[in-house]
């Protein structure tokens, strides 16, 4: 039994000779001493990543929260300043009725009077094609369609080839940039 003690005691020895037992808990070949410090260091990074998560959280949802409130305030001014173009366009136009106005009420001239007057409508026109507005194409005597037309009136159709069709159109349809903001409003035949 001694001898076996004594077999292992030297084994022992010789591997302690390839270990170094340094106290030292940096230095190296003391893994095994630094497995408790290791175990609460991966709790206090995972602690530390958690703050991080945390604290860029918080800062995505007030950026976020700023980016809210700030397009929301850039939407509100474009809505109501969504009219300026158009308005200052037809400032021209509303320069030019004043002028037509003052004429109206000091010449009796009416020949000359109805071309000033006609010359302002056919610059209000000009101003608006500009802008994108475009009449819907008379749709007199034309099948009506719900897509283009609304029907105020239903009256009797003079003729059997009008049933279903357009036979007078009341106010004028338009497109702004091609899409259609106004239905003609038209008289029906059946």
């Amino acid at each position: 039994m001694e001898e076996q003690e004594m077999t292992n005691n030297a084994a022992s020895a010789e591997k302690m000779e390839g270990m170094s037992v340094n106290a030292d808990e940096n230095a190296a070949g003391t893994t095994h001493l630094n497995e408790p410090v290791a175990d609460e260091s991966v709790v206090e990074k995972l602690e530390a990543e958690l703050q991080e998560q945390k604290d860029k959280y918080l800062r995505l949802m007030a950026e976020f929260d700023n980016f809210r409130r700030r397009t929301a305030k850039e939407r509100l001014e474009l809505i109501q300043t969504a009219g300026k173009d158009v308005i200052q366009s037809l400032l021209d136009v509303l320069d030019d009725c004043d002028r037509a106005e003052k004429q109206l009420n000091s010449s009796d001239n009416i020949p000359a009077q109805k071309e000033g007057v006609q010359l302002v409508f056919n610059k209000l026109r000009s101003v608006l094609q500009q802008k994108g507005l475009k009449p819907l194409e008379s749709s007199v005597q034309t099948d009506f369609d719900v897509e283009k037309h609304e029907a105020i009136s239903e009256i009797q159709a003079p003729s059997e080839d009008l049933k279903g069709k357009v036979i007078d159109e009341v106010i004028k349809g338009y497109y702004l940039n091609d899409k259609l903001i106004r239905f003609a409003k038209v008289v029906v035949g059946k």
